[in-house]
């Protein structure tokens, strides 16, 4: 155990590299982490998704063994729960690659700088290349450097124009 207590910035880190390399060997992908105190105490939440979806047992086994692996690491000196869950059908997009794998989907995004005096945004994406994200809305293509992105989730979408009609 370690003499002074680590920060939660710290904590996060420690906790993504060590999720990180227990979840790709078994084809999951760690999507978020946060730790942050709750009315209940603190938190320690892994969003995790697999191609195909994430069951309840995916979650429950990846709950005991992340937990068994932070109890061996015991960095986190205060009481929190573990959560693990799906990151949903609004999940969080963070890298170049979410939006490339999610070409054609429909976003909502956040800037950090104003683009044409607007911040929020809702389109497709329609490609990404280096730091851009190409984002279609109604018919107009508008270019936003991945560097200026502050949030962006995917958008429930009753018609998914991404997936074939039958």
């Amino acid at each position: 155990m370690e003499d002074q207590e680590t920060t939660p910035e710290e904590i996060l880190d420690r906790v993504r590299q060590l999720a990180d390399s227990l979840l790709t060997q078994d084809g999951f992908e760690l999507v978020e982490v946060e730790f942050r105190r709750e009315p209940r105490g603190w938190v320690l939440r892994l969003y995790v998704d697999k191609e195909g979806g994430i069951t309840l047992d995916d979650c429950a086994e990846i709950s005991r063994e992340v937990g068994r692996n932070l109890d061996i690491e015991d960095f986190i000196l205060r009481p929190y729960h573990l959560e693990v869950s799906s990151p949903g059908l609004t999940r969080p997009l963070k890298s170049e690659k979410d939006f490339a794998k999610y070409r054609n989907r429909l976003i909502k995004l956040t800037t950090r700088q104003p683009i044409e005096n607007k911040r929020q945004w809702r389109g497709r994406i329609r490609g990404v290349a280096g730091d851009q994200i190409e984002i279609e809305i109604n018919g107009e293509l508008f270019q936003i450097a991945l560097s200026n992105v502050a949030k962006a989730n995917l958008e429930m979408d009753l018609f998914d124009r991404s997936k074939p009609r039958r």
